[in-house]
């Protein structure tokens, strides 16, 4: 039990890597993908859409920074451990989602790393602590009359 929150720092880590991995293959493929006569890169919407990913990625690896600077100190509690796991299990089902929608029918053709990675981001809520129990063990934490 006392290494159950490394252990879901360790899949808010993977769960955010994979995002970052999401993102750049997403990136690469807007920019050489052509429609209408130029690349999708070229649509507002799409560089909307990675401007909204890279945000949340970002502040995503800003606090998962934190709380690996936590537990290299042996201050991380099993609540924030949680609140990683869950935070960045979820944001790695939301980018996948999104990059596959970016990659159009594309994106279920095994031949790219989206369809793999968009697979495979549907395990990271679920083992660890599904994020319904992350949710309630950071309920408790706080609301418990410590």
């Amino acid at each position: 039990m006392a290494e159950l929150p490394q252990e879901r720092l360790l899949i808010a880590d993977m769960a955010l890597a994979n995002s970052e991995f999401m993102f750049e293959e997403t990136r690469a493929y807007v920019k050489q993908r052509k429609a209408f006569g130029k690349t999708i890169s070229h649509l507002q919407t799409v560089q909307h859409k990675l401007a909204e990913l890279k945000t949340q990625i970002c502040v995503g690896r800003a606090f998962l920074d934190s709380c690996l600077q936590l537990h290299a100190e042996k201050c991380l509690d099993s609540s924030t451990a949680s609140m990683a796991k869950y935070w960045a299990s979820d944001l790695q089902n939301s980018v996948a989602t999104q990059c596959l929608q970016l990659h159009g029918g594309w994106g279920y053709m095994w031949e790219y790393p989206i369809a793999k990675a968009y697979v495979d981001s549907r395990v990271q809520t679920i083992y660890g602590g599904t994020n319904e129990i992350m949710k309630e063990l950071i309920a408790r934490a706080i609301v418990s009359e410590k």
